[in-house]
């Protein structure tokens, strides 16, 4: 029993698919290059909620670099780092961790305009520029 069930669920999921694929078909005669003002109602929304996204998308950090350095002579392996993390218009942050023998410190600086109000060293610098691309 729990088979037959089974079977049928699928041919009713199956037919509502069909139903649902036919229902999406373009019009005949219709071409990709109708004018915009054509387009139902609900292309509109469409295409502005695209643009939102768009736009929304433009603050994401996007922008990512990460520079690894020996921060001090008496230590090796690269283990101090800077990482830039910034949107389109280069705004965001540059987190620098440096690595000593005996403790570790940890800074971030906010960026605006791919530039920063607080002293940069070079290592951020380099991270904002490789991250600017």
């Amino acid at each position: 029993m729990p088979t037959v069930l089974a079977v049928l669920a699928l041919l009713v999921a199956l037919a509502a698919l069909a139903v649902a694929v036919s229902g999406r078909r373009a019009p005949q005669g219709r071409t990709r290059d109708t004018d915009p003002g054509e387009l139902p109602q609900d292309a509109r929304a469409l295409r502005q909620e695209v643009a939102a996204l768009k736009a929304e998308s433009s603050q994401a950090l996007r922008h990512l670099a990460v520079v690894r350095y020996d921060a001090f002579t008496d230590t090796g392996g690269q283990l101090s780092w800077s990482l830039a993390l910034l949107d389109d218009s280069g705004s965001g942050v540059v987190v620098t961790s440096i690595q000593g023998r005996a403790e570790s410190r940890t800074y971030a600086k906010s960026v605006t305009d791919w530039t920063s109000d607080a002293q940069l060293s070079p290592e951020e610098e380099d991270a904002i520029s490789h991250a600017r691309g």
